[in-house]
């Protein structure tokens, strides 16, 4: 049980960007529950690192988030295990083209599954817990949420309503509760999806001209979930300026 030490559940946290926010919140002080969906043998080489550092830390917990039973069903098991939930950050994410003429409701299902419908249920079920802790959100959003990106019009308005999401649960769940986002812009490049082969015109149009990494965009969260305290329905570009050029 953890009993003084706060507790955070990362959704997609067991690789890439996700991995370096419960990594960094994890030496922030936090005890974690590592979210995956697929990503089993990261999760548990992540946890088995982390639990050197501090031994009954974690929790790993496996879920297709596009399934609703197991959204409130995670919350429980971060409740039963913890005793307490301190913060959620809603990072995992499907990005995949959906060129208009190719679109299927199947594509959209899954897009808005991700990025949009699974932390909205998530942060309901999680809501009564983070209100008891004063605790806080943050929404991995993204910067195409109000720049369009050809060929992603789906995924575009999944990160939108994302982002709207974001301002609503913040005036929703206030006081108690602090609603925030952060918006990454270069910072790992798709496993999927675009391809990318303008990188470097894409980096040269960048106001700091320099892509970022996955440490800037887990800064942003822990100062978002600590330090931020009058802080609330706010959308943090870590986009080294891109979104001026865009």
């Amino acid at each position: 049980m953890s009993e003084t030490r706060p507790v955070v559940l990362v959704t997609g946290a067991a690789r890439r960007v996700g991995a370096t926010i419960a990594r960094v919140l994890h030496g922030a002080g936090y005890d974690l529950a590592i979210h995956h969906r697929q990503s089993g043998v990261e999760a548990a080489a992540l946890q088995a690192d982390l639990e050197l550092s501090r031994p009954g830390s974690t929790l790993v917990l496996q879920a297709e988030l596009a399934h609703f039973d197991r959204l409130p069903e995670m919350i429980a098991q971060v409740i039963g295990r913890f005793g307490r939930l301190d913060a959620l950050v809603n990072n995992a994410s499907a990005f995949t083209p959906t060129p208009v003429g190719t679109a299927t409701p199947a594509m959209w299902d899954a897009l808005f599954a991700s990025n949009a419908r699974a932390p909205f249920f998530l942060s309901q079920a999680a809501a009564p817990h983070l209100k008891a802790a004063g605790g806080a959100i943050v929404n991995l959003v993204d910067i195409y949420a109000e720049r369009p990106l050809k060929e992603h019009t789906i995924y575009c308005m999944a990160k939108a309503a994302l982002a709207m999401m974001t301002l609503s649960l913040a005036r929703e769940l206030g006081p108690e509760v602090r609603v925030n986002g952060v918006a990454p812009g270069a910072v790992l490049w798709p496993e999927a999806g675009k391809a990318y082969a303008d990188q470097q015109t894409l980096i040269a149009n960048t106001a700091l001209q320099r892509s970022g990494s996955p440490d800037d965009v887990a800064e942003a969260v822990r100062w978002l979930l600590i330090d931020a305290r009058y802080t609330t329905g706010q959308i943090i570009r870590v986009d080294g300026g891109r979104v001026l050029a865009i």
